[in-house]
């Protein structure tokens, strides 16, 4: 059992709970979804390249203007103000924890950017849940401090629903029934499940994506396209181990730090990342998704991605099969 209380919350451990707490910088964000772009440009025979430029074209856009706006986009969603958390006997709802020294170091809204593929379905009936400190099976002193600063703070949900003590509530954003609700894809949620944030199951980032991806369809533009590659965040073991503890910031510094030094974006070790991905999605009879996309089944709770296996999609991406923990770890 988890131990959430913290005898001392000085100054300088919550100032580096903060910055531990995100995803990967947004520049790395930028970086990949740009890198994408040259890559199917390099090389146009083995990728959709053809159909890029021609929407690009149509958009009015060079292909590195495309790239540039895309890899924006891809940057823009670790700022986005649509989370809310209000304090437990305050009401009071902020943007950001006090502790992180202002919103420019991190947003609540991180919390809507991870896939726990350690715990499976969760209360919405996603086939893999979010963040949920009360499920995770790996976490560190970041998401202990973050769940005992935050004990009882709830989401908030617009004026006269969930309140601090004595009904005293500010609401600022009404988070549940729009970025919540925008992220649920017809998945089952109550008021209730954000009343408390140590027990709050946050939708899994790969609804962002989808709902994203659904507003690009039905309005395209390159912006919306790129807040759909935000979720190149599941390329980042933290995110799907689920916790922002355990070296999350530093590791995440370090690509950013290293990005070109270890030439990370070479093209022929993309190609080959690729090949084996690929070559070891179908060995585990992992098949590719259709190419409309996910498709939601609001009847069922759940996404149908075409294969039963949820893991098949962590190997389609990286080649990597997430072996199953059978303990909890806290270090």
């Amino acid at each position: 059992m988890k131990n959430a209380a913290v005898a001392c919350l000085t100054a300088s451990l919550l100032l580096g709970a903060a910055t531990d707490a995100s995803a990967w910088s947004q520049e790395t964000h930028r970086r990949i979804a740009i890198d994408a772009v040259n890559y199917m440009k390099a090389n146009p025979t083995t990728t959709n390249y053809a159909k890029l430029l021609n929407g690009a074209t149509k958009a009015g856009l060079t292909i590195d203007q495309f790239a540039a706006a895309l890899g924006q986009g891809a940057y823009d969603v670790d700022d986005f103000a649509d989370t809310y958390i209000c304090g437990a006997t305050t009401g009071d709802c902020q943007l950001a924890p006090v502790w992180g020294l202002g919103a420019g170091i991190v947003k609540y809204t991180s919390y809507w950017h991870f896939q726990n593929h350690t715990q499976g379905a969760d209360a919405h009936g996603n086939d893999i849940g979010g963040y949920n400190y009360a499920k995770l099976t790996v976490w560190g002193d970041i998401d202990n401090m973050a769940a005992t600063w935050l004990y009882g703070d709830y989401l908030d949900d617009g004026s006269g629903n969930l309140t601090g003590w004595f009904w005293s509530d500010n609401s600022k954003y009404n988070a549940y029934d729009k970025t919540e609700r925008n992220y649920r894809l017809g998945g089952y949620s109550t008021r209730s499940m954000y009343a408390d944030f140590e027990k709050i199951p946050f939708q899994p980032i790969d609804n962002l994506g989808q709902y994203w991806f659904q507003q690009f369809l039905a309005a395209p533009t390159v912006q919306k396209l790129g807040f759909v590659l935000h979720t190149t965040d599941l390329l980042q073991p933290h995110h799907t181990w689920t916790t922002s503890a355990l070296n999350h910031s530093g590791w995440e510094t370090w690509v950013n730090d290293n990005y070109y030094t270890y030439q990370l974006n070479d093209a022929a070790r993309v190609t080959a990342a690729l090949n084996t991905g690929r070559h070891r999605a179908l060995q585990h009879g992992c098949q590719r998704p259709p190419e409309h996309g996910p498709r939601h089944d609001p009847a069922r709770h759940r996404h149908d991605r075409a294969h039963p296996e949820p893991r098949c999609r962590t190997l389609l991406i990286t080649g990597r099969r997430l072996p199953p923990m059978t303990e909890k770890v806290e270090l």
